[in-house]
């Protein structure tokens, strides 16, 4: 048996590394003879829901990536569109091409497991700078407000000491936000009907609207962050933002992750300081886009007022709870996922 005829030994050891929402790097062990005179790697990878894996259906007739081989770790960036916080399986094979073509090549390795990342800052900052091209408009805004159910409000009231508590995020915009399940807030919103200032008279949320003047969540002693921007297959769009007083547990966690925003100076969410004694603060909400606001710390019942809505309880379905992005909205999608 000549050299070029001598079975490939089975990679072993499958390492990742260095994952990113969008790329990876694996390395696996092999013998010196092999890594000498291997020529080619086949790497099958495929979402770990997927129950055809589509493996190799010939040991010789590759169907996933043919790489060249490059000294290990080797980089997989831009051979799939991976997703954010997405499992996956791989597996991988080494090869020798041969004269006539044909490929010699070893057993499959084990599979191995791993799950993709968050958006880093670049893709939040792709994503931050597509959201502002749809905020155009900033319209003057006096409250925040949070709409429940009766339940809700009575709840805060007997068991929470009258205090609107943090909840997690739930998984709702862009796959891979990085507070998706993983940051604690309150939701407020704070846009206001273009024809009255006001809050709009309809609410899917609930029938009772607790109301906070803006500067109890809103002032210089507060972080603002960029988070999201999505849709649900809708023409409007929803921009998340998050509040998070300066130096708390939310604003050390955002502000690694997220774009943080100059409070007197962004599209979306500002607050100018009185210029003068006497004067109020003015504080702006941009009105082509849907804000979502979370506030990372309690908030107190007795800061605000809790009334009941002058028009309809809508119904749920219309609610952004748990709502998937619309993959392939060309406004608020970035290329490394959605």
């Amino acid at each position: 048996m000549t050299e070029m005829d001598t079975p490939l030994a089975t990679p072993c050891n499958i390492q990742i590394c260095e994952v990113t929402c969008d790329s990876f790097r694996i390395m696996w062990d092999m013998t010196p003879e092999d890594s000498a005179r291997s020529t080619h790697f086949f790497i099958d990878l495929s979402r770990k829901e997927s129950r055809d894996p589509n493996r190799f259906k010939h040991r010789d007739v590759p169907t996933k990536l043919v790489a060249k081989a490059v000294p290990l770790p080797m980089a997989v960036r831009g051979h799939w569109f991976l997703s954010p916080r997405t499992m996956y399986c791989v597996a991988v094979q080494t090869a020798v091409r041969q004269p006539d073509g044909d490929y010699l090549v070893s057993e499959w390795s084990q599979v191995v497991e791993f799950c993709t990342g968050d958006y880093a800052m670049e893709h939040l900052q792709q994503l931050l700078d597509k959201a502002k091209g749809s905020a155009v408009r900033l319209l003057r805004f006096s409250v925040f407000y949070r709409n429940q159910h009766p339940e809700y409000f009575d709840y805060v009231s007997k068991e929470c000491g009258g205090l609107m508590r943090p909840a997690l995020k739930d998984i709702s915009g862009s796959h891979g936000s990085p507070i998706n399940g993983k940051l604690q807030g309150v939701f407020f919103s704070c846009n206001t009907e273009f024809d009255t200032g006001l809050p709009p008279r309809d609410s899917p949320y609930g029938p009772l609207r607790f109301q906070v003047p803006a500067r109890h969540l809103l002032n210089p002693n507060i972080s603002l962050y960029f988070a999201d921007f999505y849709c649900m297959y809708t023409a409007y769009h929803y921009v998340v933002l998050v509040l998070a007083p300066v130096g708390s547990e939310g604003d050390t966690f955002c502000r690694t992750r997220l774009p943080m925003l100059d409070l007197a100076s962004n599209p979306f969410l500002t607050y100018t300081a009185p210029q003068r004694p006497g004067e109020e603060p003015l504080y702006c909400h941009a009105s082509d886009v849907i804000l979502e606001v979370l506030f990372t710390e309690p908030v107190p019942l007795d800061q605000g007022s809790v009334e009941q809505i002058s028009g309809h309880h809508q119904l749920m379905s219309l609610t952004t709870a748990n709502a998937k992005k619309d993959p392939s909205c060309k406004v608020c999608n970035i290329s490394v996922g959605r």
